[in-house]
């Protein structure tokens, strides 16, 4: 490729996306993020999801300024812990690797977080499970359905133990949600939904909702067929497969997922709020 061929590519490389699947090029704001060649299902951050979720001019969101304080003083040779979190903030324009908040799901008042991918691999330190066990709370004490959309490589291992203690604590607050007051979670895994995440909160939703092709699993293919010795089956870790088995409830594309969601909430008694009430 020629430098002035790169230079054309650098520039307009905010313009188009490439398919992680067939390696076709489109325009950035495809619908949905979905590959018109193929279907494949591409990753979308998590402004993007609170876009397509929640209606326009009613999201308000929660504990933005939270973010993590380094609390073990990890040290890698490579780069300090620190310097990873000021450079996914930078990237991503976000403190940590979820955004939490409230809003109206056509018309329903919700809590809703959604874990973003690009922020260290979405994964799970002291700042998300705390801002997750805030918004349950705040469900709670509102009487509010919540909404988790997971995306995660799983606890984040610069915070040692304290990460894999925010699967106790969500889990708690959860349990109190859902069979102290009784009140409904919907919990929506994209690809990819690992480790901790799968092993706590992304697992204990009243209904479990996946996307088409989804990767769902708790430790990876290779760790699998390393530590075991033992080939994994293709396909066993996508959503389909896990349908079949019963660890789903259903398998939802983008396009209609809201409307469903919608449906979800109406048949548990939340309803749209009447238009006069409608700030």
């Amino acid at each position: 490729m020629s430098s002035k061929a790169f230079d054309i590519t650098k520039n307009y490389n905010q313009l188009w996306i490439q398919c992680d699947n067939c390696y076709g090029l489109m325009y950035k704001k495809v619908e949905m993020n979905v590959c018109e060649e193929c279907g494949h299902y591409l990753k979308m951050t998590s402004s993007e999801r609170i876009e397509l979720s929640i209606d326009p001019g009613t999201w308000n969101p929660m504990d933005e300024d939270m973010v993590s304080a380094d609390p073990i003083k990890f040290h890698s040779r490579e780069e300090p812990y620190k310097k990873r979190i000021a450079s996914a903030q930078k990237k991503t324009g976000l403190t940590d690797a979820i955004q939490t908040g409230t809003g109206q799901l056509n018309g329903i008042p919700v809590a809703l977080g959604v874990m973003d991918f690009q922020f260290m691999g979405g994964s799970m330190g002291s700042v998300v499970g705390e801002k997750i066990t805030r918004l349950i709370e705040y469900a709670t004490n509102q009487c509010l359905p919540l909404i988790l959309v997971c995306s995660s490589g799983g606890a984040r291992m610069q915070e040692g133990s304290l990460s894999l203690m925010q699967m106790a604590k969500i889990s708690s607050v959860l349990c109190d949600y859902q069979s102290s007051k009784k009140l409904f979670y919907i919990s929506i895994l994209t690809s990819p939904t690992t480790g901790g995440v799968t092993a706590s909160f992304g697992m204990l939703g009243d209904i479990i909702i996946a996307e088409p092709y989804a990767y769902i699993a708790f430790a990876g293919k290779r760790v699998i067929e390393q530590t075991l010795k033992k080939a994994v089956p293709e396909g066993s870790q996508a959503a389909e497969s896990l349908l079949r088995k019963g660890l789903l409830d259903a398998i939802v594309p983008r396009n209609p997922l809201k409307g469903v969601v919608s449906e979800l909430f109406q048949l548990h008694a939340f309803f749209p709020l009447n238009k006069n009430e409608i700030k």
